[in-house]
């Protein structure tokens, strides 16, 4: 097909206090006594309250069989994660009404997987790829805690294999449903905050900037960035409205690249997670500060967002590494040929040479 027909997420619920309406969002889709199961992540674990101050655990709407699953994303999703909790639901309950993720990209992609590997054979890294995944998984439900990431709107579920860092890409992976309250995402930390921000803004200048743009593309990316911009460099302080725009500027992003691609960036900090465990949203700021030759604009913007946010990027995480090491890296961030390509054009393999990438890792 010419134009890709775009699956999108079938609902959407926006508000401040709108995850008070999660038990009547989730009667319908209830299966007899097949429980939902509620993947929460960890940071929650030891009654962290969101916005309304009071412990967001307590919060969930439990019934029945239903669980609250513990989700620890101290590392980003694994295929081995997702395998072996899809197997202690299917062995604990046979089959579950549905998955509802609650936190940060991690936490939402391990939500996703984890739905698709509910009704699809054999392990998730086999399906780690563009639409290989062949059949529905079981209801399921986002309700992001942090934003930045698009994983709410996203079709993919990025994961670490055993032998690379790709998402399940498919038209079955976009949730059946997002929550999207403000009050959710207001008490995060800092840091945190700012390096999940700073994904929606590098997604912003990859599709931007990118040869897959189109006016899709654009006219959410634009957005996107505009919201960015105003959150991170013209506001003084932290407050609500921010909450509110850094909300919609992850939405906006998502749906940009959902139709066009990332770049650079993302393709480099893949090698990064691959073979350091680094976090995607300051894996994607440790390479953005490097990357002048290719977004000039975008990293001049980023570095003044930085200083102004008093925010750390860390330096030399790639000393001392071997060649075997640096060769991992490259062989990951080179598998992902959609994101050269659209960052670089069609001949991108003669720009982007095994030693180019070499001497930037180098640089990290």
């Amino acid at each position: 097909m010419k134009f890709r027909n775009f699956k999108m997420v079938d609902y959407v619920i926006y508000g401040h206090g709108s995850f008070n309406q999660l038990d009547e969002i989730l009667a319908p889709h209830r299966k007899g006594d097949a429980p939902m199961i509620f993947l929460v992540d960890h940071y929650f674990e030891k009654g962290a309250a969101t916005g309304d101050g009071k412990p967001l655990v307590n919060r969930v709407p439990l019934r029945g069989k239903d669980k609250i699953i513990f989700a620890d994303v101290t590392y980003e999703p694994k295929t081995t994660q997702v395998d072996k909790l899809a197997k202690q639901l299917k062995d604990e309950f046979g089959t579950v009404s549905g998955v509802i993720g609650i936190g940060g990209g991690s936490t939402l992609d391990l939500a996703k997987a984890v739905s698709l590997m509910m009704t699809n054979p054999g392990s998730s890294a086999d399906y780690q790829g563009w639409d290989l995944v062949k059949q529905a998984g079981v209801y399921k439900v986002g309700i992001p805690t942090l934003s930045g990431t698009g994983a709410e709107v996203s079709r993919t579920t990025v994961l670490t294999g055993p032998t690379r860092k790709l998402g399940m890409n498919s038209d079955f992976t976009p949730f059946s449903q997002i929550v999207l309250d403000p009050e959710l995402i207001a008490n995060a930390p800092v840091n945190q905050r700012f390096y999940t921000g700073m994904d929606c803004y590098i997604h912003c200048i990859e599709s931007l900037e990118g040869t897959y743009l189109n006016e899709f593309s654009k006219s959410y990316g634009e957005k996107a960035l505009n919201l960015c911009q105003h959150i991170f460099l013209e506001k003084d302080s932290w407050d609500t409205e921010c909450d509110e725009k850094l909300m919609m500027a992850s939405y906006a992003g998502g749906m940009s690249i959902a139709y066009s691609q990332v770049g650079v960036a993302h393709a480099v900090s893949y090698g990064l997670s691959y073979l350091l465990g680094t976090k995607h949203g300051i894996g994607n700021c440790i390479v953005m500060n490097h990357l002048e030759p290719y977004y000039p604009a975008g990293v001049a913007e980023f570095k003044k967002m930085v200083e102004k946010n008093k925010i750390d990027i860390p330096v030399g995480i790639c000393k001392g590494l071997t060649d075997e090491q640096f060769d991992t890296m490259i062989n990951v961030s080179l598998g992902m040929k959609p994101l050269w390509e659209n960052a670089l054009g069609k001949d991108w393999e003669k720009i982007m040479t095994r030693d180019k990438l070499r001497a930037l890792y180098e640089k990290l």
